[in-house]
């Protein structure tokens, strides 16, 4: 199984055989009334996600067949995040998915795994959608531990409150064991919270800047009266804990703390409503390039930073430029804020975020603008998925460039009209050690636009072992024939365990899109071959 540019998998939720008992010298606070549904209003765990094919998501059958225990022991030790931006959205589509629960696993604890892997992916709004797509009388273990990890993401401690008395119960966390307290201080009830509070710091279940967050957000509720003044000049480590409570409190984080944490806590606070614009934007192109904002989330969250008072602060140039872009008066000014858009981020995340950025303003650009940096054009808009804007510029791409590589790439025609000569005759931007030609070999080869023949003819040319088997490429091609591609993208997903396209060999690339065009997700087949030629 490819396990290039792996590292150790973050530890992942495991249900307890038997729950920790509660603390007895804790006051065991209660805040939720607990009700009766009425038959037809309980959710079968049966089926189990929160969006269905109308919202964007997969089908009810998308893991048809396949057996639950396999599925939970992939989504557990997949690293995330992978390489494809495309791919990511792929995976996440699969896991919100309202899904039949697979044979062998509780639907409860399925949901609880799709979870914990989309708040690895940094999708802590869709893992916390998930997690309350099940009626809290069906939670298990593993999903208290996960609806704790999503409402930490999502810095929404009060998502936990009409779980809070079970969770403390039934999970082994001190989060859990704090939950009802924090819940009673939230729901104006001092009285209750503030004992409790001080008894688990009596009782050793949180100390220092643990029980003072936790203080903090109890006295945010309607009779909160006490300050609490956070200080984290002794703190060395930022945990999910800490960062959850912060975030809800609007307490601001040190930036030399959020260095100590996970990559995908940038993705978290891409997406938190709890930050204000400013720190919205600094992980924003962390998340983009993951596929975490779309290009209209990316657009709006500058936007609103350019209708901000404050036009001081250094990004209002790059909401300022992206105005220009769209609304200049000449082309010549359009793509010259195009260029220094796309010109000024030092890092390959930020380049490629401030393609997806300027998607829909390069799709208004006539074809015929003279001075259009075609490649990164076409690229651009294929960031988000306009492909039929991307084709428009098939004229103006140099056969044998970027651009034109990615337009044949992209195009829905599946036909094989190329051949081998059309592979040899790329010479894509700096490819020194011809890495992009085998992707673009993988890529054509893959979805079907050379024969058979040219592709073992090509694969031997540019030693690009598409036929080799192992583990993985035996799964992933057994996924793709008996139809499923919830486990399809799952197992794209482990080949591509890697944060840099450099680390994804050229026959995963051939494996992957091959195996998506056969479960019927050629579009995403598509965008992720392209998508290997941008970002090389």
């Amino acid at each position: 199984m490819p396990t290039s540019g792996a590292t150790d998998v973050p530890d992942a939720p495991v249900a307890e055989a038997t729950p920790a008992p509660v603390d007895p010298t804790l006051p065991q606070v209660t805040t939720s009334v607990r009700y009766e549904m009425p038959d037809y209003a309980r959710r079968s765990l049966a089926s189990v996600g929160a969006a269905g094919p109308a919202e964007g998501a997969l089908g009810p059958t998308a893991f048809r067949g396949a057996d639950g225990i396999y599925l939970e022991a992939l989504m557990r030790y997949l690293d995330a995040p992978v390489a494809s931006r495309w791919l990511s959205i792929g995976l996440r589509r699969a896991l919100m998915a309202r899904i039949d629960t697979p044979a062998r696993v509780n639907g409860a604890d399925f949901a609880a795994e799709r979870a914990w892997l989309l708040v690895r992916m940094g999708e802590s709004v869709a893992a916390r959608a998930v997690v309350q797509s099940v009626d809290s009388d069906n939670y298990t273990p593993k999903l208290y531990q996960a609806a704790m990890q999503a409402a930490l993401a999502t810095g929404d401690p009060g998502a936990l409150c009409s779980l809070a008395d079970q969770g403390a119960k039934v999970a082994r966390e001190r989060a859990w064991l704090l939950a009802p307290a924090i819940c009673a201080g939230l729901a104006g009830l001092p009285a209750k919270s503030t004992p409790a509070l001080n008894a688990a710091e009596k009782a050793g279940v949180a100390r220092g800047i643990d029980i003072l967050l936790a203080k903090k957000v109890a006295g945010t509720g309607s009779r909160g009266r006490q300050a609490i003044t956070i200080e984290w000049d002794a703190v060395s480590q930022l945990t999910a804990f800490r960062y959850g409570l912060a975030t809800a409190t609007g307490t601001e984080i040190p930036d030399s703390l959020l260095k100590t944490a996970a990559p995908h806590v940038q993705a978290w606070r891409a997406l938190s409503p709890m930050l204000d614009t400013r720190s919205r934007i600094a992980p924003a192109d962390y998340a983009a390039a993951r596929g975490v904002l779309s290009n209209a989330a990316l657009v709006d969250l500058y936007g609103a930073l350019d209708a901000e008072d404050d036009q001081s602060i250094a990004e209002i140039g790059v909401a300022r430029d992206l105005r220009t872009a769209y609304n200049g008066a000449t082309r010549a000014e359009r793509m010259a804020a195009l260029r220094t858009l796309w010109d000024e981020p030092k890092t390959a995340d930020g380049r490629f975020a401030r393609l997806i950025l300027t998607a829909r303003a390069v799709a208004r650009l006539p074809v015929d603008t003279v001075e259009a940096d075609v490649d990164r054009v076409v690229a651009s808009m294929l960031t988000a998925g306009l492909d039929s804007f991307a084709q428009r510029w098939r004229s103006r791409a140099e056969r044998g460039s970027d651009a034109w590589a990615m337009l044949v790439l992209a195009e829905t025609d599946s036909g094989t009209g190329y051949s081998y000569g059309d592979v040899s005759g790329y010479a894509g931007k700096n490819d020194g050690t011809g890495l992009k030609r085998r992707m673009f070999f993988a890529g054509m080869a893959g979805l079907g636009k050379i024969s058979a023949a040219e592709a073992e003819s090509g694969a031997r040319s540019l030693d690009v072992p598409i036929g080799n088997e192992n583990g993985w490429t035996r799964a992933i091609d057994r996924a793709a024939r008996q139809n499923q591609p919830g486990l399809v993208l799952l197992l794209a997903a482990i080949g591509m365990q890697t944060s840099d396209w450099h680390g994804v060999p050229p026959e995963v690339l051939f494996r992957t899109v091959s195996a998506l065009r056969a479960v019927g997700l050629t579009g995403e087949a598509r965008m992720i071959a392209a998508e290997a030629i941008a970002r090389l």
